[in-house]
């Protein structure tokens, strides 16, 4: 066989393996109406086992690898101490401590991991693995064992992100305060999530998206594979001089990889180098938003020199990133990892840790614990079960797997793809790793729909009601357009989100999803204007707020 056949069949060859079906039922367009009005018009209300297709989030809907569920058995449930904390903890720092720089002295293979998850660890001492002190190949760990880890705690495992989010707004603020900063305090961020921008705003805090200055450029489907302008970034030129004017006012800058509000975008190696040493030169960490960083981390190794042509490997990359990083939040339920779990981890002994405990007058660690505990439970669970742990250690090892990547963002990819061959309007080019945005400013160009009549929880719907497919308004509704002033509106997007979870569908499922986005394109005008019936003042009110569809133009579908 040549070598050209053999690229060629590497190409389209299998990745995985399907070994459990479930079947969708046969649910009627006006069953699915009936249900859409009992529920308020509310996407998160809708009941899941009526849809074909879910596209809702991939937070927690993933499909879980067989390492993963074979690792569950050796998860015990241990009040405190449980096996699948120290099990994560190395995982921990195999994925996000600094790697040596001699390649003979890391340990980035998960060894550990694997040995702990099959049983092989039961050495003469292998309870050292769990009372191991400061590693040395990175004594600035990001997970702390031994005594160092009861003195000055640095990891800390909750049940989901938002939690992780409460926990670092509640110590910053508190630090804040009795160190007597005024306010205003001010976190600039490339883009705030929707729980990420509500915890702060509730905390005290006033966010500040600085969008990339090229996202809304265009971008040609025929460069998708080849080059890869990372609109995620920060803008810095708005940055610098905010640092300038308010650096005691800011606690953190806050870096969302990928940038999920501005449409799952990617975000440079150098510009989060540029970040650092901007934030560090005036004294403030960088905070991650670490939820998808191995989808980052792929498209820094296929995109941006010298990492594309170095031959890096993505634990390379992540060991890089991180190194500009002193603090990281992670929903864990995203990028593959597991169904549940969220972890927050700082750097022990550095500018995150001196900064904020020199505020307190006290360990920054011990406050956050304090809150961990009062809330979510012992410091060595959290809310997290012990098989949840154990699964999560095993998924921030395969996550970082080539093969794995590879098949998951080129899923997205032709996805998005396929969307702008058949006419979809608005799909936001290149492609984000884990979804599929389509601006809605766009979708809509040449109808009445304005940007209040929040057309992308119409689109939604219609979505939901005539072919099962549930995706998710992530624009004027969401952030609050009607509940802002014009300053704040800046920072909203009109978007709607396809969030494509991990090993779950196939090519039927995309194909179905494409014919169904381009028919509802053709009719545009026949999508619902949407009003707030009630709720329209809470946070994060798409998740419980409830609507009315206005069919101005007759409903598509009907007789």
């Amino acid at each position: 066989m040549s070598a050209v056949n053999e690229k060629k069949l590497s190409a389209v060859q299998p990745t995985n393996s399907t070994y459990v079906i479930r079947r969708s039922h046969e649910i009627t367009e006006k069953d699915r109406e009936a249900v859409l009005d009992a529920t308020e018009y509310n996407a998160f209300s809708f009941p899941a086992t009526m849809l074909l297709v879910d596209y809702l989030s991939d937070s927690g809907s993933t499909a879980m690898t067989d390492a993963q569920w074979a690792s569950i058995v050796r998860g015990d449930e241990a009040c405190g101490g449980h096996n699948g904390f120290f099990a994560l903890a190395h995982a921990i720092r195999d994925t996000f401590d600094t790697l040596p720089a001699d390649p003979a002295k890391r340990v980035s293979d998960g060894s550990r991991l694997i040995a702990a998850c099959t049983g092989d660890d039961r050495t003469e001492k292998w309870w050292v693995r769990q009372v191991e002190d400061t590693p040395a190949a990175d004594p600035h760990t990001f997970a702390l064992l031994g005594k160092d880890r009861q003195t000055s705690p640095n990891m800390f495992i909750v049940c989901q992100g938002r939690c992780c989010e409460s926990l670092v707004y509640t110590a910053v603020g508190r630090a804040f305060e009795k160190g007597g900063v005024p306010k205003p305090w001010v976190i600039p961020s490339n883009g705030f999530f929707d729980t990420t921008e509500a915890q702060a705003a509730t905390h005290g805090f006033i966010p500040k998206n600085l969008f990339a200055p090229n996202f809304f450029e265009p971008f040609p489907v025929e460069k998708v594979d080849k080059e890869n302008p990372f609109k995620g970034n920060i803008d810095l030129a708005q940055l610098e001089p905010m640092l300038a004017k308010d650096a005691e006012h800011i606690p953190f800058i806050l870096m969302t990889v990928t940038n999920n509000t501005a449409a799952g975008q990617p975000v440079s190696m150098a510009n989060l180098r540029a970040v650092a040493e901007l934030a560090h030169k005036a004294g403030i960490p960088v905070l991650f938003d670490a939820a998808r960083f191995a989808e980052n981390a792929w498209f820094i190794q296929k995109f941006e020199e010298p990492y594309c042509s170095n031959g890096a490997t993505l634990r390379e990359v992540v060991s890089e990133m991180f190194s500009y990083c002193d603090v990281f939040t992670m929903s864990s339920k995203k990028d593959g990892l597991c169904n549940m779990g969220g972890m927050f981890c700082f750097r022990h002994d550095g500018l995150f840790e001196h900064r904020f405990s020199k505020l307190l007058g006290s360990s920054i660690g011990t406050c956050l614990q304090e809150i961990q505990v009062l809330r979510y439970g012992n410091p060595t669970h959290g809310g997290v079960s012990g098989r949840d742990a154990f699964a999560l250690a095993v998924g921030l090892r395969q996550v970082l797997l080539s093969e794995y990547m590879d098949a998951r963002c080129l899923q997205v990819r032709k996805l998005a793809v396929d969307m702008v061959k058949s006419g979809v309007k608005g799909v936001v080019m290149p492609p984000g790793g884990h979804a599929v945005y389509l601006d809605m400013t766009d979708f809509f160009q040449g109808t009445s729909m304005k940007i209040d009549d929040f057309g992308g929880v119409g689109f939604v719907i219609e979505m939901i009601r005539l072919y099962g497919i549930r995706p998710c308004e992530l624009g004027p509704f969401a952030f609050e357009w009607d509940q802002k002033d014009d300053e704040q509106r800046k920072g909203i997007l009109n978007l709607v989100r396809f969030a494509v979870p991990r090993n779950t569908y196939n090519d039927e499922h995309i194909a179905y999803t494409v014919a169904a986005t381009a028919e509802l394109q053709k009719h545009a005008d026949k999508i619902p204007k949407v009003k707030v019936s009630r709720g329209a003042e809470l946070h994060l009110r798409h998740f419980q707020s409830g609507l009315v569809a206005i069919y101005e133009n007759g409903k598509l579908g009907e007789k």
